[in-house]
């Protein structure tokens, strides 16, 4: 049965980025089609062959998304098919103000100011937002990041149809708002007040072995890595579809980024770790 997902979220927040995303990985993306005949397409979808990994629609242009019509499109779409997912992209206000007045594009929402727009907006898709599947913030990260957070999200399941992401970042950057299970490795030895280390990263030899030689780091590791070995078919079992798994430290260059991919590697996760905060 064909993959079917609804993508929406605040203007500016990503979704012309995660429809060239998703075209890249193979799906069949219909933009801005009329919500009443998304159902009509998605009854082809559940008949039809699997050319396409999926189908998406991105809805919601222009200020045309509906909460409760777009619900009742979720619903109808989720009968007649198990895979069918609502993914809502956001971001802060106050990065969305940034992005719209470096376009220079009008806001769809009309209001006083272009706060007013965006706060207006926010309100009218909250239902929306409380029930997606999925939601990516986009605030702290790049359109080459936001892509390669759509490849890492929707690729073949882990574990019973459960597909399973990781982060590692910085809590001087910000907690991710789009996680599911946040792990905190700060109390490791940081590798940044070492001289020949500093201008290193995670992904670099000298500093994994520094991190993981630590018996902290190993003792943090055993006990994440069985933690997790239980949790994830846990998560499967209830019919969880996505989860997102995020280790940080102060930065998100050295610690973080070494721990994340070795409990990747520890769990023989497919995905590839999303480093949001390495380049930093």
């Amino acid at each position: 049965m064909t993959d079917v997902l609804l993508v929406t979220g605040m203007s500016g927040a990503g979704r012309s980025t995660v429809s060239t995303a998703l075209e890249d990985l193979g799906w069949f993306v219909i933009d801005n089609l009329p919500m009443e005949l998304i159902v009509r397409v998605g009854e082809l979808a559940s008949t039809g062959s699997k050319d396409a990994a999926g189908v998406a629609f991105i809805v919601g242009r222009s200020g045309r998304a509906q909460p409760d019509t777009l619900l009742k499109v979720k619903d109808e779409l989720e009968s007649m098919h198990e895979s069918a997912k609502l993914l809502f992209l956001d971001a802060p206000d106050d990065v969305l103000i940034h992005r719209y007045e470096g376009t220079r594009r009008r806001h769809p929402v009309e209001a006083g100011t272009l706060a007013d727009s965006i706060v207006k907006e926010r309100t009218v898709l909250q239902s929306i937002r409380d029930s997606a599947d999925i939601i990516i913030d986009t605030g702290t990260i790049n359109t080459n990041q936001l892509r390669s957070r759509i490849a890492e999200i929707f690729r073949p399941s882990d574990v019973d149809g459960l597909r399973v992401s990781m982060i590692s970042f910085g809590f001087s950057n910000g907690l991710p708002r789009d996680v599911d299970l946040v792990f905190d490795c700060r109390f490791l030895p940081n590798p940044h007040w070492i001289d020949e280390l500093r201008p290193l990263t995670g992904l670099d030899e000298p500093v994994a072995r520094y991190v993981l030689e630590q018996d902290e780091a190993q003792h943090f590791l055993r006990d994440v890595v069985s933690m997790l070995e239980w949790q994830i078919p846990a998560f499967a079992k209830e019919g969880k579809s996505y989860l997102t798994i995020a280790v940080g430290c102060t930065g998100g260059r050295h610690r973080s980024v070494a721990i994340a991919e070795e409990i990747r590697r520890r769990l023989a996760l497919r995905t590839s770790v999303f480093h949001r905060d390495i380049s930093r």
